[in-house]
């Protein structure tokens, strides 16, 4: 056990209880590392936004709102963006806040280490006018890009250099990825990775108190009905998910209450359009299918989706057409249908493409990230089977699956994606690019997806002003990601999270649960 140095649905959150209470939550993925700068996923951003802040933040209703700056301005026709920063503000460790460490932050995010590096695409420099004042610039006018950095967190240059932890390593770690020195409104106090990860209010916070809680605790745990169980028994305040065959159930049990609500998290299928040949089952090393659209096409056509959600997600997700949801800004109304399920019309389009007699392959899944993700895989390996495509699948828990990924080790891989700037720019600048490490582009495109025009549009969606004109553009690449069936996205993942009923939280769309909004009566 690791001790540390330093430490849209809504429920309604109600007047401050005089009484202060500790608070336990279970969720079934732990955080991979408490570095804010070294692996993007939500686990590790969601868990890190009660402990480090950014320059901007999402409020209950996801608007962005000021955190380490206090006001933000563009600069010039377009040139960046002035941030004026928050003064009087401390580290937990005590360390005071200033631009010099928003400068570093930027470096070390954008680091060829980092896997937040993508985030920054559009940035050219980064300027320190002066102790408060940062000037961030841009290639191109960007008009959205305060909200495209609200998870950039800022860590103090002085505590993570002295600790050697200049650089974030999500492969072998540093001082970072157990320990903690962030501006937010808890601090962690105890890190025993895949155990429990305790907090406790920051008394340096420079924000207003709205929560009750004196110490937090987290624990993943992976088995859905011993989450269930804790959760009844009392030995947790809070579990997420609620395995969606309980959540009925749960709901008319006294002393707990399940809250709904719609995930901005697509769910989908990724190809390897770079891969020569196949990696697994009795046909590695013979060529790759995915290359040819007409057998990606043959997978979306495969896969009943509506079957997916009616008996896995008990109907309580919505099917997905495209990289983002409707909710999100950008989505292409014009492209909102997805493939009709076609098992007759698969067949023909993989005996069009050679493969009458079909092909076996490895698909590569999750069993711990996503609401039924090893199941949701089962039920596409019995669809995929129906016509003549057999999946070798491999599940298995999420901090061995992204470095599988990474190594491209896979025939076929589930990935979900939540837009963190729940703008549709977002997964083609992540999913869809080219990916190019210079350019700090398609950091998530792990199968290599590649499209000219999708990359000369991404700068000039970025940097357009003229909704109408943004939105054709957003049009065409949907149309071009759905052409080429790019991906095949399956639904919209729901939201099911269980509390005792004496606790009052916020449930947001990107699945953050936030420490200071939460309350124990």
């Amino acid at each position: 056990m690791y001790k540390l140095t330093c430490a849209t649905a809504l429920a309604t959150l109600l007047a401050l209880p005089a009484v202060a209470e500790e608070f336990k939550w279970a969720g079934t993925t732990d955080p991979q590392t408490m570095d804010p700068h070294a692996v993007n996923s939500a686990p590790v951003l969601g868990f890190l936004n009660n402990v480090y802040e950014g320059l901007v933040r999402r409020g209950k209703d996801m608007a962005v709102e000021p955190a380490l700056a206090t006001s933000w301005e563009p600069i010039g026709a377009g040139e960046g963006w002035r941030f004026n920063l928050r003064q009087g503000v401390t580290f937990a460790g005590g360390e005071a806040f200033d631009a010099e460490d928003v400068l570093f932050s930027y470096q070390r995010a954008s680091d060829e280490a980092s896997d937040t590096r993508s985030w920054f695409s559009p940035v050219s420099e980064v300027k320190v006018v002066d102790q408060y004042t940062v000037d961030i610039m841009t290639s191109a006018p960007n008009p959205i890009f305060p909200g495209s950095i609200a998870n950039w967190m800022i860590m103090d240059k002085g505590w993570t250099e002295a600790n050697n932890a200049g650089v974030p390593d999500k492969d072998n770690g540093n001082y970072a990825t157990l320990n903690a020195n962030g501006t937010g409104a808890f601090m962690i106090t105890e890190r025993a990775p895949g155990l429990k990860t305790v907090l406790e209010p920051n008394g340096n916070w420079w924000g207003e108190v709205e929560h009750n809680i004196t110490r937090a605790e987290f624990t993943p745990i992976q088995n859905p009905a011993t989450a269930v169980a804790a959760l009844l028994s009392g030995d947790v305040d809070m579990i997420n998910p609620v395995p969606i065959q309980d959540a009925v159930r749960l709901n008319g049990t006294d002393g707990v209450k399940v809250i709904q609500g719609i995930e901005a998290r697509v769910i989908m299928l990724g190809f390897p359009h770079e891969a020569d040949t196949l990696k697994y089952s009795a046909d590695a090393g013979k060529p790759n299918p995915f290359k040819d659209v007409r057998v990606r096409e043959a997978v979306a056509k495969a896969v009943n989706v509506d079957a997916i959600l009616q008996t896995i997600m008990r109907g309580n997700a919505e099917s997905a057409s495209q990289l983002v949801s409707p909710a999100m800004r950008g989505y292409s109304e014009a492209r909102a249908a997805r493939p009709a399920f076609d098992v007759e019309g698969a067949k023909a389009l993989l005996a069009e493409a050679g493969y009458a007699d079909g092909f076996s392959f490895g698909l590569k899944c999750p069993n711990n990230r996503y609401l039924n993700d090893e199941a949701v895989c089962q039920a596409v390996t019995s669809m995929l089977a129906q016509v003549g495509i057999k999946a070798e699948l491999d599940a298995m828990p999420v901090q061995n699956y992204w470095p599988e990924l990474r190594a491209d080790n896979y025939d076929m891989y589930l990935l979900g994606w939540s837009p963190g700037t729940f703008d549709a720019e977002h997964p083609l600048r992540f999913l869809a690019s080219t990916p190019n490490s210079e350019k700090k582009l398609g950091s998530w495109n792990f199968g290599g997806f590649s499209n000219a025009r999708i990359d000369e549009m991404l700068p000039m969606i970025q940097s357009e002003i003229d909704d109408s004109k943004r939105q054709a553009m957003l049009d065409e690449a949907a149309a071009i990601l759905q052409d080429q069936h790019a991906y095949v996205p399956l639904y919209v993942q729901p939201l099911v999270w269980g509390t005792r009923d004496n606790v009052e939280l916020t449930q947001r769309p990107d699945n953050f649960f936030i420490l200071r909004w939460t309350t124990v009566n």
